[in-house]
């Protein structure tokens, strides 16, 4: 998808949370230096470009959300669409819990449009979670239904990554009424390891992730974050080699320093 039809693209998702004249339905756009997911550069290191849209309605909620993504990540591919949707469990003063699912699709990406091409394998993955919520902290526990964004044999790993989890432990604390503090930390489990290790002797992917972030909200409509990322096993994550280009070869862990533009529609 070009970048114009992707900034359409983007327009109409927020857009679409205006024209309804009851909104549950609210829309975001951001601008980001960086588009990290769990700790690790989804556009290898440059800006993105993000859009959402999120309804809720009682104990349901749903959405849909979309960025640029890079190709060295993803061959033939350029753009990441979500869909989402959780439901309330229960409720009891400061705590609730919610159940729910995800899907990444990423349109055209393909492991055989890599260069070299390798087998057929596309990178959508959908993932199942259980949340646990008390006041301004969140204790989620994600677990992947399928492979884990592609990564299987055909990847060069020893076996189906199928079951790959993620628990992260997210909480914000109110400064002042512009000013927020946001932490969290995850960790990343595979169910699989590489057949063969890297140069270096690294086989396995598992990492953690931690970050700070601090936002300011500059209007009514917008606010900056500035957010200081890292993740571990840079054995692993240092020396990425690209889907278009093995010899090129990007660090997509470690740390980071990354400013975001919101705007909320």
């Amino acid at each position: 998808m070009t970048p114009p039809r992707f900034l359409l693209l983007c327009l109409w998702l927020t857009g679409s949370g205006t024209a309804l004249a009851d909104p549950p339905v609210d829309g975001s756009l951001a601008l980001a230096g960086d588009y990290l997911f769990r700790g690790l550069s989804q556009t290898w290191g440059r800006p993105a470009l993000q859009a959402g849209v999120d309804w809720n309605a009682g104990r349901l909620h749903a959405g849909a959300w979309a960025s640029n993504v890079s190709r060295n990540n993803y061959p033939g591919g350029g753009v990441e669409l979500d869909v989402f949707a959780d439901a309330a469990l229960w409720q009891r003063g400061a705590w609730s819990a919610r159940a729910g699912g995800y899907a990444y699709r990423y349109p055209g990406a393909n492991l055989e449009r890599a260069h070299p091409a390798l087998s057929s394998r596309g990178f959508d993955t959908l993932e199942a979670s259980l949340a646990l919520q008390w006041r301004r902290w969140t204790l989620k526990y994600s677990r992947a239904l399928g492979d884990y964004f592609g990564t299987d044999v055909e990847q060069g790993y020893a076996g189906s990554t199928r079951g790959t989890d993620y628990l992260q432990l997210d909480g914000d604390i109110l400064l002042s009424p512009r000013w927020n503090l946001h932490l969290h930390a995850g960790r990343t489990r595979y169910t699989a390891i590489l057949a063969m290790p890297l140069a270096n002797g690294a086989r396995d992917p598992d990492y953690a992730d931690f970050s700070l972030a601090t936002s300011c909200a500059l209007t009514d409509r917008w606010t900056l974050v500035a957010t200081v990322s890292h993740a571990t096993n840079a054995a692993f994550y240092v020396h990425v080699a690209s889907f278009r280009d093995p010899v090129v070869q990007k660090d997509l862990g470690g740390t980071r320093v990354v400013l975001t533009l919101y705007a909320t529609l």
